[in-house]
């Protein structure tokens, strides 16, 4: 679990484009205002593969991964697997 958080909570909010598994995705990242809950969606780009989940950082307890309708596995894999894009890494 360490190291998805330490890869998502590196991860800025906005929109994004990464690849995983051999196919891109368009990836929306959003952060509470308190930053105690942060959001992912990503989409496979014409495909029909998704991920969402939102995580919760509450003080004094264990990050809570809550996946929407998914194993927490396939999130964990997405996260850890997921490269972004190269044209994006540019402008950083």
């Amino acid at each position: 679990m360490q190291a998805f958080l330490d890869k998502f909570l590196t991860m800025p909010a906005g929109y994004h484009f990464g690849h995983y598994m051999g196919r891109k995705y368009g990836i929306a990242v959003s952060i509470s205002p308190d930053g105690r809950r942060r959001k992912l969606y990503a989409e496979e780009l014409g495909g029909t593969n998704h991920i969402s989940f939102n995580l919760y950082l509450i003080d004094g307890k264990p990050p809570l991964l809550k996946p929407c309708e998914m194993p927490k596995e396939k999130v964990k894999d997405f996260v850890l697997a997921m490269v972004p894009d190269k044209q994006e890494l540019k402008g950083r």
